[in-house]
């Protein structure tokens, strides 16, 4: 009944729209984030294909939800859908999170329509590298270096702590270096340059780049330098008013009704509104484990993203049990054990 009530939505929006839908949701579950990535490419065009077989182009309309996830998969995929996409007729519809990446997505497109909860976000990138500094609380992982963190130090040198003496300035990027590998400092200017530029080429695919490089400038140094904190949320009024986004389109009450629906019938499926906690999850099935006792889960089956449209449904899915063990002092020390992760049809 799930699927079929997603299928009679995403029906209904076309309908409004007068175009194809293909959906592409990932988990913002917490603590179960799933990134956009590259293999949602082969399967969007799964998509695609059949709405080209068609006969003319279609307008089409990208419904998505995600933190965000591999920069460079914006460019592919807009790039991919305006091939298979009616002239001018690629919309973006962000019915809550386009964080991130999945911000570059929407600027590649003629439209972003952006229900009253639909949020936008920076697009300056936070880099893992294996020279990153080792996570203080748990030294095997590495901690994410956020760009404007780097370049917030910087500011922070010269304007707040007013040293403008440039042998200072070193002094002071060379205390940062001792605290992070140099190598890492450089991933993070290049992973600044490439979010740039992949923000200028995507606005560049329907703005004029020669008579509105003004514009694409100002738009691309918004979104990366001047909001200052990467988890600020955009609304949509902040993105049409402030950050310049004249792309951004609120949608008729019906679509806009009907988009919330589609999305709270994702956000069910993959249980978004509940964290996921492996602890809570494993004493619930086992609230009378004795000492010393190992006990291990059924399979459970969840849900980390969907790309679907009226011709069919992927879906990633992780089957996974929990395994716990109760010490003798009371504490229940929990690991997951992932049996098989990957894209299936529905």
């Amino acid at each position: 009944m799930a699927k079929a009530e997603r299928l009679k939505l995403i029906k209904q929006i076309e309908k409004q729209r007068k175009s194809r839908l293909i959906a592409y949701i990932t988990s913002t579950r917490p603590n179960l984030e799933v990134p956009m990535a590259m293999d949602a490419v082969r399967r969007i065009y799964n998509h695609l294909l059949p709405m080209a077989s068609e006969g003319k182009r279609p307008a089409i309309d990208l419904f998505l939800h995600s933190n965000g996830g591999d920069g460079i998969v914006p460019w592919r995929l807009v790039t991919l859908i305006r091939e298979h996409a009616k002239r001018c007729s690629f919309s973006v519809l962000v019915p809550h999170h386009a964080f991130s990446a999945a911000t570059l997505m929407a600027l590649g497109a003629d439209s972003v329509v952006m229900h009253p909860m639909g949020m936008l976000g920076p697009t300056d990138p936070t880099v893992a590298n294996p020279f990153n500094p080792p996570d203080p609380t748990n030294p095997q992982q590495r901690i994410g270096i956020s760009v404007e963190d780097v370049t917030a130090y910087i500011a922070l040198i010269r304007e707040d702590a007013g040293i403008q003496h440039e042998d200072q300035v070193v002094q002071a990027f060379c205390q940062l270096a001792e605290k992070v590998h140099p190598l890492a400092l450089g991933n993070v200017k290049r992973s600044l340059s490439q979010s740039r530029m992949m923000a200028t080429k995507l606005l560049s695919l329907h703005m004029d780049a020669r008579k509105e490089e003004h514009k694409i400038s100002e738009i691309v140094d918004k979104l990366t330098s001047k909001l200052f904190y990467h988890g600020h949320p955009i609304n949509r009024d902040e993105a049409k008013e402030q950050v310049g986004l004249s792309t951004v389109e609120y949608p008729d009450s019906r679509t806009e009704e009907a988009m919330w629906r589609l999305y709270l019938e994702y956000e069910k499926e993959i249980r978004m509104a509940e964290p996921f906690s492996m602890a809570s999850e494993f004493l619930s099935a086992f609230p009378n484990q004795k000492p010393d006792q190992a006990e291990t889960t059924k399979p459970v089956v969840a849900k980390l993203a969907f790309i679907e449209s009226a011709i069919r449904t992927d879906v990633v899915a992780m089957t996974y049990e929990l395994c716990g063990l109760k010490r003798k002092d009371g504490v229940t020390q929990v690991q997951m054990i992932n049996r098989n992760q990957g894209w299936g049809t529905e």
